[in-house]
């Protein structure tokens, strides 16, 4: 329901392994960021069986379990963190998150409006954190009113997010005008992060995200020349500067392959482009 853009600014393909000597929460943050959801999980749970009570355990079960799509067990985990640490702001905030998730797979109208609150609690213990006031901002968005949603307490988070940081306004105002379908002022609020000179390349990719879903191969390139000057290796640049070839219908074999070295090298994961999307714009290729 609320899948937002993430920052995680480690790579995914050069993640460090775990250290040696490293405790298990560590071990399986660095199988989370290569991708490896699976042992993520199997080295949180198998030292959750010796240490319970340990909240960043539960943490990591919970991020790789949502990106497998088992959210059930991600807001057990999820629930357990947040009883374990309630001050935590990114454990509500990823508690949010996981109840999203199962709202929009079960249809519940009781498990959004825990999303809500998961969401309003992240806020209200770190009021600063942007991520946490996007995430709040976008249920307020997308939400029916019966669970909770409402525009103008959306507006009110894109305005604090503002107050915090420009460019980090334009991207939340850029996502609401997406939200409601008002494409002109979308297209404005992005062309704007461009521009933004920002030194966050998930910035720039979110730029190229609204940009191929709007087809606009010469916003898309902006995107991808100005996240390539923050960030040459992001492995997000392959795919999109593929969409941009497509689009024009140029170049076609190296737009192939790069959407193949994408899938061949890039682990699923939330914030970046689906292997789903990929095949799709590699079946355009001979159309």
């Amino acid at each position: 329901m609320i899948i937002c853009i993430l920052i995680i600014s480690a790579m995914l393909n050069t993640a460090p392994a775990a250290t040696p000597g490293a405790g298990p929460a560590e071990a399986a943050r660095a199988a989370f960021e290569k991708g490896n959801y699976p042992a993520a999980i199997k080295t949180a749970t198998d030292a959750l069986s010796e240490t319970p009570q340990d909240a960043m355990l539960h943490y990591w079960a919970l991020r790789s379990y949502y990106e497998i799509h088992d959210y059930e067990k991600a807001v057990l985990h999820g629930e357990k963190a947040v009883s374990l640490e309630p001050q935590n702001a990114e454990y509500n905030r990823w508690l949010g998150r996981a109840y999203g998730g199962k709202a929009e797979e079960s249809h519940s109208f009781f498990l959004a409006r825990k999303v809500k609150q998961a969401f309003e609690a992240a806020v209200h213990l770190a009021p600063t954190d942007i991520p946490a006031r996007r995430d709040l901002m976008e249920f307020f968005a997308q939400a029916p009113w019966i669970v909770g949603g409402d525009k103008q307490k959306a507006k009110e988070q894109i305005e604090a997010i503002s107050r915090m940081d420009t460019i980090e306004g334009h991207r939340a105002r850029g996502a609401y005008f997406a939200t409601e379908k008002r494409w002109k002022e979308a297209e404005a609020e992005y062309a704007a992060v461009i521009d933004s000179h920002s030194r966050d390349v998930d910035a720039y990719m979110e730029a190229a995200e609204f940009f191929e879903k709007r087809r606009d191969p010469q916003q898309i390139e902006r995107a991808v020349e100005a996240a390539r000057r923050v960030d040459s290796k992001d492995p997000r640049l392959a795919y999109y500067s593929a969409v941009s070839l497509i689009l024009r219908r140029n170049e076609l074999q190296s737009a192939e392959k790069l959407l193949q070295t994408y899938l061949a090298s890039v682990p699923e994961r939330s914030d970046y482009p689906s292997h789903k999307s990929a095949q799709d714009w590699l079946s355009r290729i001979g159309r």
